[in-house]
């Protein structure tokens, strides 16, 4: 297909390459648009569709994977980027002498 007037939105999907397929098909089913992938990338081609749209989208597919407790979807400029949550490292507890069995005097 000719895409010439056609604007080119991009959807930067980051360390989710696994399930760049389910979105490109996402997304062209729910914006009967054309989209095409080339490494971690995604460009939506498309004149009436805005980027915060795009992003709406984008955030539906990630909730209704599952996927939300992991990534998360930010507008940055005129891209669309999936961002994989940073984990807080966890602190390891501290052993005590105290025995687990305490005696009681009664």
């Amino acid at each position: 297909m000719f895409m010439r007037g056609k604007r080119k939105l991009k959807v930067d999907v980051g360390k989710l390459k696994d399930k760049i397929d389910a979105l490109s098909s996402f997304l062209s089913s729910k914006l009967n648009v054309d989209v095409s992938s080339t490494g971690n990338k995604l460009f939506v081609y498309s004149d009436y569709l805005s980027t915060s749209e795009l992003q709406k989208l984008v955030n539906k597919f990630v909730y209704h994977n599952h996927l939300n407790h992991t990534y998360w979807v930010a507008l940055e400029g005129n891209t669309v980027k999936i961002h994989m949550f940073k984990r807080a490292e966890k602190k390891e507890k501290q052993k005590s002498n105290i025995p687990a069995t305490i005696r009681h005097g009664w």
